[in-house]
């Protein structure tokens, strides 16, 4: 209680603090959804083709492809589906901004776009590493479940 009167008294409009408090948990479940969502939709050309990017990661340096392919789909589908839904919000959320950094790296480095090609994997892996951290919060199975990983 005083930490939100401490807030209240910081806040330019202190009648906007009750609007704060009682939607933070509710923007952040938007977001994490958002997130799983956009995942998994990027995820779902990979997994109707799990084998379909052997080229890349090998491109990459992971080898064998054959490996590394079916896992970067599982994780982007069915890591997105989790995140969405809030089922082990923080190792699916962890996976998913591994992958990203790679992107980064990918687009960044090895293609030399620079941070302008890089820009929206920092931004995803810095929303995933976010529930990385901080979980499903109550509106997620896990919390349904009463268990976190």
């Amino acid at each position: 209680m005083a930490l939100q009167a401490t807030t209240r008294s910081r806040l330019i409009i202190p009648a906007l603090a009750p609007v704060y408090t009682s939607a933070h948990e509710t923007v952040e479940t938007i977001l994490r959804v958002v997130a799983g969502l956009l995942l998994v939709t990027h995820g779902f050309g990979k997994i109707t083709n799990p084998f379909g990017t052997i080229g890349m990661v090998e491109g990459l340096g992971f080898y064998p492809g054959i490996f590394w392919s079916p896992l970067l789909a599982a994780t982007e589908f069915f890591g997105g589906i989790l995140v969405t839904i809030g089922l082990f919000t923080r190792p699916a959320s962890f996976a998913a901004m591994i992958v990203l950094l790679v992107t980064v790296y990918f687009h960044g480095i090895v293609q030399n776009q620079g941070l302008m090609g890089a820009e929206k994997s920092i931004l995803w892996a810095a929303i995933f590493l976010f529930f990385a951290f901080r979980g499903g919060n109550s509106h997620s199975v896990d919390a349904r479940l009463s268990r976190t990983f």
